[in-house]
């Protein structure tokens, strides 16, 4: 049987400079002086000025503070302190014992009715935190997700702090991490899943769906690659790893050319805490076997003798000039066209979950009343006009529905969009799209 050990999150919310600055250096002087009692306060001269109202220069700070971090939120700009990453709720921590070893779960809520939970599996060289706190702590999401448990999975040795695996430590293979998410299915009593995944954490979720595929009902899988790496990709990762530190060998695997080229802050930020804050050799344990993984044995029906693929709906997430974008695209042919979505984001970068955390929340709430979940979900935006991204309305599906569109970054594409709501519709039925938003 599975064990668990669990512990509760207990958040505090850091001050602002200005709070911890002068205040808290005079308390502390003035405790300090009097024992912990507060000091009495000093006669004012007469012909001194009154102070400056306090009052309003700290709302001002607060106004300010409150700017900037909404601006962070709508950017996807990284917060600075990692400890600033778990959103407020009752998250609480677990370690389930699996056949293939420990997994680290964070999980908030208890499932409802036969409703799925929402499971989430981070890239390499990221974590739950790390990958997915944008876009869970965006508003709209927050509005989704509260009719759901949601459970994010990190990979063993992956979570911030965690340990360091010990030498000669057999790494589990891609293979091995998929079967440890039916022991997580089964420990907290999901009947089913809604998968998302990101990079390395959208492989192990497709594997783990073409072998259980009665426990998930839907993927949402960005950057996926479904294919192995080449003897020429291995050398070449191998050669990078020899000359680069980890961090810089794994970045051009999250981020574009474009963002790299452009060091970014988020590409700085990602930097800085993939070094302070994820144990590089187990990095470096879950790189090499990332790196070693076999295609995905999934085609399309028709293609090949006794062809398998993904039972449930999925969506392929992948943004513009992203380094994952053949391989989403490869990944795209191989699924059953009546049962996938295929999103292409402008302007999002490597990780559209951290860039553009809003229109991906929107294409997902989109995803989940195509499965007949959330019929209703309150939109706050709707009070300030029409949405910008109308195309993402297009995403809004039903199971014999045809749409198909196409578009580009700029535009310069011819974009075309057919629709029908009966199988008696012209064309063949399909769910594949190209749409930039």
């Amino acid at each position: 049987m599975a064990g668990m050990k669990e512990q509760q999150f207990t958040e505090e919310k850091p001050l602002l400079p200005e709070q911890r600055g002068v205040d808290s250096d005079m308390q502390d002087k003035g405790d300090e002086a009097s024992g912990g009692l507060p000091c009495p306060a000093s006669p004012v001269p007469l012909n001194q000025p009154p102070p400056p109202s306090r009052p309003t220069h700290r709302w001002h700070v607060i106004a300010r503070h409150w700017l900037r971090q909404t601006r962070r939120r709508a950017s996807g700009v990284l917060p600075e302190s990692c400890e600033q990453l778990m959103p407020a709720g009752d998250w609480k921590e677990h370690d389930v014992e699996t056949p293939y070893g420990m997994l680290h779960v964070v999980i908030r809520g208890a499932p409802k009715g036969n409703k799925p939970a929402i499971l989430t599996y981070h890239d390499v060289g990221l974590n739950h935190k790390l990958c997915f706190n944008s876009f869970f702590n965006n508003e709209d999401m927050q509005e989704i997700t509260k009719h759901f448990v949601v459970c994010h999975v990190d990979a063993p040795g992956q979570q911030i702090g965690a340990s360091q695996l010990p030498q000669g430590y057999q790494y589990p293979t891609m293979d091995q991490l998929a079967g440890m998410l039916p022991t997580v299915v089964q420990h907290f009593g999901f009947k089913s899943i809604v998968g998302i995944g990101v990079g390395a954490g959208a492989y192990i979720l497709a594997k783990f769906a073409l072998i259980f595929p009665d426990l998930v009902e839907g993927l949402v899988l960005l950057n996926i690659d479904p294919n192995g790496k080449g003897w020429i990709d291995w050398a070449a990762t191998k050669l990078s790893g020899l000359t680069s530190a980890l961090p810089d060998t794994v970045l051009p695997h999250l981020f574009s050319q474009e963002e790299l080229m452009n060091n970014t802050e988020l590409v700085q930020s990602y930097r800085q805490q993939i070094n302070n804050t994820v144990n590089q050799f187990n990095l470096q344990l879950f790189w090499n076997m990332y790196n070693s993984r076999r295609d995905l044995e999934m085609n399309r029906s028709g293609t090949v003798i006794n062809a398998k693929t993904l039972k449930c709906p999925a969506m392929l997430v992948v943004g513009d000039n992203a380094p994952a974008e053949e391989g989403v695209v490869e990944c795209n042919s191989k699924l059953d066209p009546t049962n996938t979505t295929f999103l292409k984001m402008a302007d999002s970068g490597g990780l559209p979950q951290l860039t553009q955390p809003g229109k991906l929340t929107e294409a997902f709430k989109y995803f989940l009343q195509g499965m007949g979940y959330i019929a209703y979900v309150k939109d706050r935006r709707l009070s300030e006009g029409p949405v910008p991204s109308a195309s993402m309305t297009r995403l809004a599906r039903s199971r014999t529905a045809s749409l198909t569109s196409a578009g580009s970054i700029d535009g310069s594409r011819s974009r075309a969009c057919t629709h029908s709501d009966s199988p008696e519709g012209v064309g063949t039925i399909t769910h594949t799209m190209e749409v930039s938003c």
